[in-house]
């Protein structure tokens, strides 16, 4: 199969590209490297994936006509869109970046997808379109307002592609993400990062938080079987399944690295939600089985950073 995915040399569009590659896929993507987070660490994953004969094209779905060249030269079978201005807080003070480019690229890609008869295209949503719904979130909850514009951008995807001309358009919601490459605005990097360098690191809600933590092998493992499950239009909540406090998520880092973190406590952002929980029983119908417990997770994630930022040495 021929697969193109938005956000390559992104988190999940990296990890996603390697599995499509090594399931024996032909996989192409493209990205715009902007600097929401160090650019350094999107071209870290894109050499990985030119490696692996994974082509990294640059590109903005915000234009258009680089989307139309991609798309019309490559004809691929699949469009796995996963390119998106993300970040919860930061969303709250820069609207317009995320209209621009959830909103505005994604209809740019789903015209282009139109235009060229794809008919399988499977997009990320976000687990905070659910915000204010009776845990454990699933599918089926009747949508509440939004508390942050990334909330808002991804419910309005959803929307534009279940009115879509694309005959299947399948939408993913995902929590909580975390492993090795992940985004450097995420807990888990920023908590390491600051306990490593002996900084303080801040619980919002005083500590009163729940996460459901969803490592990104597990995340794959979802797309993958969605990308063999096609279906006309579908949402799917793909989560862990289980909540995990946010003292106990510090403990396990904590654990990892062989060093206290310096906690302080502080009240709740607006943007954030205190608790997430997945009820992932629809995915489980098409075999589902998240395998990485919080602690390896971690623990994974703490060993490839250091790595990764040659620390091994000094900790």
């Amino acid at each position: 199969m021929k697969i193109f995915i938005t956000g390559i040399a992104g988190f999940i569009g990296f990890h996603t590209a390697l599995k499509m590659c090594q399931e024996g896929h032909q996989v192409i993507g493209m990205d715009n490297f902007n600097n929401y987070y160090d650019p350094f660490l999107k071209h870290s994953r894109a050499r990985i994936l030119e490696e692996k004969n994974i082509n990294c094209k640059f590109a903005d779905l915000r234009y258009k006509n680089e989307i139309d060249k991609l798309i019309f030269n490559f004809k691929p079978d699949l469009v796995i869109h996963l390119a998106a201005m993300v970040g919860i807080r930061y969303s709250m003070d820069h609207a317009k970046e995320y209209v621009d480019n959830n909103i505005i690229g994604t209809m740019n890609l789903i015209e282009v997808c139109e235009t060229y008869n794809i008919k399988n295209v499977i997009y990320a949503s976000t687990s905070c379109v659910m915000h204010g719904c009776e845990l454990p979130w699933n599918e089926h909850d009747t949508f509440k307002l939004q508390i942050n514009p990334y909330g808002y951008t991804k419910l309005i995807n959803e929307s534009q592609f279940h009115i879509s001309n694309i005959p299947n358009a399948v939408g993913l919601r995902f929590f909580t993400v975390y492993g090795p490459y992940g985004r450097p605005d995420m807990a888990l990097f920023d908590f390491t990062k600051s306990i490593i360098q002996g900084e303080e690191i801040t619980l919002f809600n005083y500590g009163a938080m729940k996460r459901d933590f969803t490592y990104v092998d597990d995340i794959v493992q979802g797309i993958g079987l969605v990308v063999n499950n096609m279906t006309k239009r579908d949402i799917y909540c793909i989560g862990y399944g289980q909540q995990v406090e946010l003292e106990h998520f510090v403990d396990a880092i904590e654990s990892s690295l062989n060093i206290k973190a310096k906690r302080k406590y502080g009240p709740k952002h607006p943007a954030d939600a205190t608790e997430t929980w997945s009820d992932t029983t629809k995915l489980q119908k098409l075999g589902y089985r998240p395998k990485t417990p919080i602690n390896v997770g971690v623990n994974n994630f703490v060993e490839w950073y250091k790595k990764y930022y040659k620390l091994l040495a000094s900790i």
